[in-house]
């Protein structure tokens, strides 16, 4: 790893690096938060996957979580949203290619040579992190927008790696959205069967989750229609599935959004990362 940028930030360290990532074949950059606990021993860490258009920088600067980590001590991980470089494909749209990996392994040209994104966070740079920074492999993982269905569909398919999930106004059932079905098409060619495998929706359905879930929603979010959070609020009611859903009454889809309820989320993964006994609450408000 190649040092980029290191920052004091509430008594931990807030640093950039970049690696060549042999499974996306690309140099790569991402970001890790130690809180000041991780002096004294090895913490817990928690995975923020970013949106569309973002890279590892957005949620870093304007999301407030390391106040919060640093509250609770807990390490978070910032990785980027796709592989990038010239030689890299793209497309001209802003919800394809460079800033729009999906968090799937492609399997069609041009993108299988580089959009690797699935394996990247949950294989490579999983092992990178843990073997560089003084983690105790506990890891929770979150995220916004496409990085809510990032954080979801890995979480699901990875129960045994992750000990809690949550995410902010994710793209909860993309097989059945245009912010979804245009790149799964891309990524993964026509057979819809192929989709299945990076849709909340479907495996909250198949799969269920061994713990709870916290969502974050804004009912004045300008993408809902695109995010389907009823499809995913569907599923948990049929499935019984521990959750709570909050809709937060005039939030959008923005990081002022983000950063309001960022402490809600770092103190939820904090609670069971530490493996404490909880019970499963609903806000006054949120249950309104």
């Amino acid at each position: 790893m190649e040092t980029v940028s290191e920052n004091r930030c509430f008594g931990g360290i807030q640093t950039v690096y970049k690696h060549r990532s042999a499974v996306c074949a690309c140099e790569m950059t991402f970001a890790v938060f130690l809180p000041p606990q991780a002096g004294n021993g090895k913490v817990p860490c928690i995975w923020y996957l970013s949106g569309l258009t973002c890279t590892h920088e957005n949620a870093m600067t304007k999301a407030g979580l390391q106040a919060h980590a640093a509250e609770h001590g807990v390490a978070i991980i910032f990785p980027d949203t796709s592989p990038r470089g010239d030689h890299v494909a793209d497309d001209e749209a802003y919800d394809l290619g460079q800033g729009a990996g999906f968090y799937v392994n492609a399997t069609k040209a041009p993108w299988n040579a580089h959009f690797k994104m699935y394996d990247y966070i949950v294989k490579e740079l999983r092992d990178l992190v843990e073997g560089a920074f003084p983690l105790n492999g506990r890891h929770g993982i979150t995220g916004h927008s496409m990085g809510g269905h990032g954080a979801l569909i890995i979480a699901l398919r990875n129960p045994d790696l992750y000990q809690s999930v949550s995410a902010f106004a994710p793209i909860s059932n993309p097989t059945q959205s245009a912010w979804g079905r245009k790149q799964l098409t891309a990524y993964l060619g026509d057979d819809e069967a192929e989709w299945a495998d990076y849709d909340a929706t479907i495996l909250l359905r198949e799969r269920g989750w061994n713990g709870e879930i916290l969502i974050d929603q804004g009912a004045d979010d300008q993408f809902i229609s695109l995010l389907r959070p009823h499809a995913l609020a569907g599923v948990v009611t049929e499935n019984c599935q521990p959750a709570v859903l909050r809709m937060q009454d005039r939030y959008d889809h923005s990081y002022f959004f983000v950063s309001t309820f960022g402490g809600d989320h770092i103190a939820w993964h904090a609670e069971r990362l530490r493996g404490a006994n909880h019970t499963l609450t609903i806000s006054r408000e949120a249950a309104q």
